[in-house]
């Protein structure tokens, strides 16, 4: 039995996930970055390997521990992967694109793939058949947009998500909440749109939890699944930390 910890550490959110073989047992959010908290979920599931994605300056700290605990594998540009980077600056590509194009290819290989990440910014990544990340489009996220219209307007306050929303809005609330979560329903729609129309059988993948207060308005069919980046940090351990 081999167990892995698969560690992501977003700009929002930092989560541990633990496998158990290939299957997925565990999703962990965490408080922090910190020694004692990184220690705690490994004495807590006894990995035998782990990889980290991050994209915020962590505590390095942790690096020496999990090296010191494990096998260890801190994904970047220079780790194996089941894609090539045929852009200008590879070094600049966030670790979690890196992870969600590598569970996009392993799903659906020697094809079109747009992979969509949820996150703090959404990204769409787009991977040709022949496996290579030519790049995609960054735009702000859902958290950001609630927050930016309540922060830079005088009287617009933060609501929070909720995917019971109407089209239009009947009060400030509704208003806030049709705006940016049909907006993002549409915007994902019209860049599926436009991707489809240059390349045929394009496949859509898209991860996040954000997604699941408005994937019902999507259109477009896309294959939903919350944990592709965990998913494709264990494709990644495994060709870098057999």
């Amino acid at each position: 039995m081999s167990v892995t910890l698969c560690l992501d550490f977003g700009n929002t959110r930092l989560k541990g996930a633990i496998f158990i073989n290939d299957t997925l047992t565990t999703v962990v959010p965490l408080a922090d970055d910190s020694v004692p908290t990184i220690l705690h979920l490994l004495d807590t599931y006894q990995p035998s390997h782990s990889i980290l994605s991050s994209v915020i300056q962590h505590d390095e700290a942790i690096i020496d521990l999990l090296t010191k605990k494990t096998s260890f594998h801190l994904l970047n540009h220079q780790s194996k992967l089941p894609i090539t980077t045929p852009i200008g600056k590879p070094a600049t590509i966030g670790s979690d694109r890196l992870a969600i194009c590598s569970a996009a290819v392993h799903l659906f290989p020697q094809q079109h793939n747009l992979a969509i990440g949820l996150g703090t910014c959404v990204t769409y990544n787009y991977i040709n058949p022949f496996n290579a990340f030519l790049g995609g489009a960054i735009s702000p996220g859902m958290h950001m947009r609630f927050k930016a219209m309540h922060e830079q307007t005088a009287k617009l306050p933060l609501v929070q998500a909720d995917s019971n929303f109407p089209l239009i809005g009947y009060d400030t609330r509704t208003n806030l909440l049709s705006g940016v979560l049909m907006g993002l329903a549409k915007e994902i729609d019209g860049m599926i749109d436009a991707y489809s129309e240059k390349f045929s059988n394009l496949k859509v993948s898209m991860t996040g939890g954000d997604m699941n207060f408005f994937k019902s308005y999507l259109k477009n069919p896309v294959y939903t699944d919350e944990d592709l980046l965990f998913k494709g940090l264990l494709y990644i351990n495994r060709l870098n930390n057999p």
